[in-house]
């Protein structure tokens, strides 16, 4: 593991979204890997981190509420940010709360009943190249 490449995976309490964020995580192996709820999210989380991931089930969790205000006020443009739902409204509102922090943003996964580790690793090499 490279403890020097921070990712922090930030999910709402989907079933579907928590295996998805673990099977990231299981995917990055090379790299130093957190997965958080949104609801738990303090925000000393996210700066430290060189990419991060943001999965929601609906559009506009009150969950998301403290994340979508910090990520209106900070500049993130050299992190890459891969989101995934699956639902694409939830996509579209994930994407519209990254637009301030000008974070890069990957291509959305839209999650079609579960996905496999062969999808999420060839989306996530879309994110590290």
């Amino acid at each position: 593991m490279n403890t020097g490449k921070k990712v922090l995976i930030i999910t709402d309490t989907d079933e579907t979204l928590k295996l998805t964020a673990q099977s990231i995580k299981d995917c990055l192996q090379d790299y130093s890997v957190e997965i958080c709820k949104a609801r738990e999210f303090k925000g000393t989380e996210l700066l430290p981190a060189q990419m991060f991931f943001l999965g929601c089930s609906n559009p506009n969790p009150a969950s998301f509420s403290y994340l979508e205000e910090m990520l209106s006020h900070i500049n993130l443009v050299s992190r890459k940010c891969g989101i995934f739902s699956s639902d694409k409204k939830s996509l579209k509102y994930l994407g519209s709360i990254l637009k301030d922090c000008e974070a890069e943003l990957a291509k959305p996964l839209l999650i079609n009943g579960g996905t496999d580790r062969a999808v999420i690793e060839n989306w996530l090499k879309g994110i590290t190249g």
